[in-house]
């Protein structure tokens, strides 16, 4: 198979008009997957009454109708001017920075979806098949791509045509800035000049891309593409892409909590098979304690009857029984991978893809909160280095599904693509 490269397209981006908003912040939404539900899908509906979480977080009695819902939201919205159409194709030069140091810039545009025979996008994580069933089901009726997904790659760090058309582009006026309530400013300029676009377009085919931030949008605009015959706007899929030589992420922890298994009941699970330690002590401190002991061995803070339970040292008997041992060692000794396998299937006998179960939660006083609530056990996790990430990817080794939280990520709502434009 000829190697074509990452192939990023212009599109005439979907954007709010300002002066149809109450403001630009109000209609932005954290990625669907990010919004702590019921919680702060209520305070983000009522920001706003053309919040973008009516379109990707739609709330109906079922999924079909949520998805209608969604798509005549989307329809009229547009027929009354609260989003329209930038007039010509281009792509996005997107900017967000906290005020604290972290400045993060890069290229929104649509990317064509490869096959991973291709080795061009590379996955780090394993997807579950109800949330790409869903995601496709919300594609198809609205016909659009909601909200972009974060790719990162690694440039040499220099000028190169990308970040030069980056730059030049920064110091010019932006088609809209606002600031949300999380205190990140956000920048969007449009790119429409044919020499830009040709300088990233060719940058682009010498690298391949890391999937930071949307496994499960990716194998939508793959399972989509798959059901269109090409040439066809599904061939591609709205993306943003970062290089994280010039601009570094975060890597953060996604959380998990336990429904229906309390904090006792879980700690009588371990007894003889890891080390447990009882901490009163502040969240803040708690996660330092479980950052030092994960520089040691797989560890977890336990949480949900008041205090924080640090979980480490495993039993290495019982992790020869339970982690599949024809993965790289680097896989093996991953904490979520202990979770997972170990913890999770064999101690707590817990399904991963039961929502019922378990929940992924970005958030991690949140996690601990709703635990609390609910009488549920949070495991709060470590983070895992981006360097590990990569190599791992590059063997085509994926990790546990939601095993990292790269950031920040793109805000939802600033542009969108339409596929019948």
């Amino acid at each position: 198979m000829e190697r074509r490269g990452l192939e990023l397209t212009p599109f005439r981006g979907l954007r709010y008009d300002p002066d149809r908003v109450g403001s630009l912040a109000a209609v932005t939404s954290p990625p669907y997957d990010v919004v702590v539900r019921p919680d702060g899908l209520l305070h983000l509906e009522s920001a706003d009454p053309h919040n973008i979480v009516r379109l990707i977080l739609p709330q109906a009695d079922t999924p079909s109708s949520r998805n209608e819902q969604a798509a005549r939201t989307l329809h009229r919205w547009l027929s009354d001017g609260v989003l329209t159409a930038d007039p010509e194709p281009g792509l996005y030069v997107y900017e967000q920075h906290d005020g604290n140091g972290m400045l993060q810039r890069g290229i929104i545009g649509a990317l064509r979806v490869t096959e991973p025979s291709e080795g061009l996008v590379l996955p780090h994580e394993d997807v579950m098949p109800h949330v790409v069933a869903d995601r496709a089901a919300l594609m198809r009726a609205t016909s659009a791509n909601l909200e972009p997904l974060l790719l990162t790659y690694r440039g040499n760090g220099t000028a190169a045509d990308t970040t030069a058309v980056i730059e030049r582009t920064v110091e010019s006026p932006p088609l809209l800035s606002t600031t949300t309530e999380d205190g990140f400013s956000h920048r969007l300029w449009s790119i429409t000049d044919p020499a830009d676009m040709a300088g990233i377009r060719s940058d682009l085919t010498r690298h391949q891309a890391l999937i930071a931030d949307g496994h499960h949008r990716w194998a939508t605009y793959r399972r989509l593409r798959a059901e269109h015959s090409s040439p066809s706007p599904w061939d591609y899929g709205l993306v943003l892409l970062v290089d994280t030589a010039r601009y570094p992420l975060r890597v953060r922890a996604i959380h998990r909590l336990l429904h229906g298994l309390s904090v006792p009941d879980a700690l009588a699970s371990l007894d003889g098979l890891f080390r447990v330690r009882r901490l009163e002590v502040p969240l803040p401190e708690a996660l330092e304690a479980l950052a030092d002991a994960a520089c040691a061995s797989n560890a977890y803070l336990l949480a949900g009857d008041g205090a924080f339970h640090l979980v480490d040292q495993p039993d290495q008997a019982l992790l020869a029984r339970t982690v599949p041992a024809d993965r790289p060692a680097a896989w093996r000794t991953l904490d979520a991978t202990v979770l997972h396998a170990t913890l999770l299937a064999h101690v707590w006998h817990i399904p991963e893809d039961d929502p019922t179960r378990i929940a992924y939660i970005h958030d991690t006083a949140a996690t601990v909160t709703k635990a609390e609530r609910d009488g549920g056990t949070a495991v709060l996790m470590h983070p895992v280095r981006e360097d590990v990430v990569r190599d791992l990817a590059r063997q085509g080794v994926t990790m546990p599904r939601k095993s990292t939280s790269f950031g920040p990520k793109p805000a939802s709502g600033l542009v969108l693509r339409a596929l019948d434009l």
